[in-house]
């Protein structure tokens, strides 16, 4: 029985006592006769159900009451708050019998500060492996997804999320795309269809112990990028399958890229074969006439004149093309300046035979280029040295000015041609079948730089001179990998999850999959046409709350925000100017929540505003939903405050972010994990149970 109807009942049996003394002092009044005993006597009934009425209120207050907040507060410490203590109010009987409870908390917190150590150090070596994993994950160029038999998604790193996720934000909002995260689908992002015929095939394989057990395919995701999967199984001790590992790769734009170089293979092609007949015919005619006319003679060389202009003119515009698809293929890495000379010098030395030397570098100088690029054309350059002006030695000098690293290779010539060198800047950098159609020029254009040559008379040197961009050092990565900064997210416990999904009602609070959400809106009163203007977003996965998979959208109203409501969550009209709309943030919304249970605090409130818009935007939420207000009812009906505030406070929670919809939203999730051991103090295990549970209490009579 809650607090409410504890005191309801109190007050009709006061109500019911000053009656009953009335009605008795009536009756004894009518039947004395007129005398001051009558009054008296009336006025010490009174007075005796008065203080009988005053002494169980007090009784009520200060002990049945306090007694029911003492067994609460207790529960409180030894499921989801350790850190708590019992306040020191009321008699002194119940003051001694808090100190008491106080004491046993004090003793049990340090038990378990005890057992939490010794838990830390088993799980050393075991973190530690997990945080050389999270790091080598990190540094993978591909994607990688490790998921169980149903196709749950068990770990993932950065570079698969980037592949096949479209977050919600800005302009970016198309409805394509899927939501990458613990515990949901692989399906979702790639074709089931491919899936599942590779893995056949392995299964194939793996039962016929033959060729090897990784298998690859190419799909489209279901953002529209073209995905090449290699796939492998995951076999445990018993040779039994337990799920695969997917890796990833884009070949979204390599396979642009390799259309667009088919199509100039095929136009070149075409365009050469038409020129060349057209000099073949004319050749062969001249030589089947020799005694023709000067003036046909002169019309048929003007014609192998022309097609060999023409033929020339294509070559040429199809190395520009293929030079600039390899120019959008480039990725500039950060390197050091010491490790790039060393590069151009082996170069040199290997390919050239010629010898180097170092007159300035500079120590620690980072820069962000194409190495290979860059080797190519200082080996072109060297080359056309040795090979026409037989130099034999070079000297280099690396150092920065400003934002470049000015990199110069110095000869001693004080009368080379600029001319001659200035043209070679310009020339494809291919050597003996090597190198590339760029130009020594288009090299240094890509890195944001320049090029240039110069001679210096007075010391009798020339150098060739190229800007290439600097950039900061990289920091030392340190495998003490925080799990808020971890870029890879994984939840093995999903291999174990049963292969059948009962009803969600049937299910353990502690096993389901939640998305606890939360809005801000331009006022308080939804059915008076107050808009939403932000909503944010958080999974729960496994008894974890996983902060990387989040949704935080501002929406844009299209209506006035109050001043209190800015006020409230600092959300300005200047902010929303240019965002989404709700008829572009919602179905993102649902499809980031689908298949999960909606946690809200006074979700009543939020699920309003969403049940407001089905009409506009056809989106209808039909997830069981669970409310923190109404649990948190539950679990302390004889507390006063059940505020996000006051129960944080209660269950020990830290409040950051108070007042933003993803603020709100994370701390409502941590709340929601505390409150999953405190229910099932009280049987409350199942989503069914919570339910019923929550429905019985006060506050889910509001309504908005």
């Amino acid at each position: 029985m809650d607090r409410s109807r504890l005191e309801l009942i109190l007050k009709l049996a006061n109500i019911g006592l000053v009656i009953l003394g009335l009605v008795a002092a009536a009756l004894i009044f009518n039947s004395a006769t007129a005398g001051d005993w009558a009054i008296w006597l009336f006025l010490l009934i009174l007075g005796l159900i008065l203080a009988l009425g005053l002494g169980l209120n007090y009784l009520f207050r200060h002990y049945i009451l306090a007694a029911r907040r003492l067994v609460e507060e207790m529960r409180l410490i030894l499921t989801a708050n350790p850190a708590h203590r019992v306040q020191l109010t009321g008699p002194a009987e119940m003051r001694r019998l808090a100190e008491t409870a106080n004491a046993y908390a004090d003793r049990f917190q340090t038990l378990l500060a005890d057992e939490d150590d010794k838990i830390r150090r088993a799980r050393a070596d075991l973190e530690e492996e997990r945080n050389r994993l999270s790091v080598l994950m990190s540094e993978l160029s591909e994607g990688v997804l490790a998921c169980n038999m149903e196709g749950q998604i068990l770990l993932y790193n950065s570079r698969a999320r980037q592949l096949l996720s479209q977050p919600p934000g800005g302009h970016t909002l198309s409805g394509a795309g899927g939501f990458m995260g613990l515990g949901r689908s692989v399906f979702g992002l790639l074709d089931r269809h491919a899936i599942t015929h590779a893995l056949e095939n392995l299964l194939y394989r793996s039962q016929k112990q033959s060729g090897p057990l990784v298998s690859q395919f190419v799909t489209t995701a279901a953002n529209g990028q073209l995905i090449r999967a290699r796939i492998a199984l995951v076999l445990d001790q018993q040779h039994a399958l337990r799920g695969f590992i997917l890796t990833l790769e884009d070949i979204t734009r390599q396979l642009q890229t390799s259309s667009r170089r088919d199509i100039l293979l095929q136009a070149l092609t075409e365009g050469v074969r038409a020129s060349l007949g057209s000099i073949r015919a004319a050749i062969e005619t001249i030589l089947e006439y020799p005694e023709m006319d000067q003036a046909k003679l002169h019309r048929f060389r003007q014609v192998i004149y022309d097609e060999a202009l023409t033929l020339s003119a294509k070559l040429n515009q199809a190395t520009a093309e293929y030079a600039e698809d390899l120019k959008a293929d480039w990725q500039l890495e950060e390197m050091l300046g010491d490790d790039l000379l060393w590069a151009i010098q082996r170069r040199f030395e290997d390919k050239l035979g010629v010898t180097t030397s170092l007159e300035t570098v500079e120590e620690n100088l980072w820069l962000k280029v194409d190495s290979y690029s860059v080797v190519q054309a200082m080996t072109y350059m060297m080359g056309r040295l040795r090979a026409e002006l037989d130099i034999r030695h070079v000297t280099f000098r690396l150092k920065q000015s400003g934002r470049f690293a000015v990199l110069d290779m110095l000869w001693p010539d004080g009368s080379t041609e600029m001319e001659i060198l200035w043209s070679w800047q310009n020339q494809a950098l291919i050597t003996e079948g090597e190198g590339t159609p760029l130009t020594l020029r288009e090299v240094a254009e890509r890195h944001g730089g320049e090029v240039w040559c110069q001679a210096d008379r007075a010391t009798n040197t020339a150098y060739f001179r190229l800007l290439l961009p600097t950039t900061q050092p990289k920091p030392v990565r340190s495998l003490q990998v925080s799990q808020e900064s971890r870029p890879e997210y994984y939840d093995f416990d999903l291999f174990h999850q049963p292969g059948q999904k009962p009803e969600l009602d049937q299910r353990l609070l502690a096993e389901l999959t939640y998305t606890v959400f939360d809005t801000e809106t331009t006022g308080l009163s939804p059915s008076a046409g107050d808009e939403i203007i932000s909503i944010g977003a958080v999974r729960i996965v496994n008894g974890r709350l996983l902060r990387q998979e989040i949704f935080d959208q501002l929406v844009d109203p299209r209506r006035s925000i109050s001043p209190e409501s800015i006020n409230i969550h600092g959300i300005s009209p200047d902010l929303l100017a240019g965002q989404p709309t709700i008829e572009q943030v919602l179905p993102l919304f649902r499809r980031f929540a689908e298949d999960t249970v909606l946690v809200g605090h006074n979700a009543a409130f939020d699920m309003r505003l969403l049940q407001l818009k089905e009409a506009q935007t056809g989106v209808k939420f039909i997830n069981p939903v669970l409310d923190t207000l109404l649990l948190s009812a539950v679990i302390h009906p004889h507390q006063e405050g059940h505020s996000l505030e006051a129960i944080a406070a209660r269950l020990g929670v830290n409040i950051i972010g108070r007042h933003t919809s993803l603020g709100d939203a994370i701390l409502t999730g941590e709340i929601f994990l505390k409150l999953i051991p405190l229910l099932a103090e009280r049987g409350i295990i199942t989503l069914q149970d919570a339910r019923n549970a929550a429905q019985e209490t006060y506050y889910a009579r509001l309504s908005y």
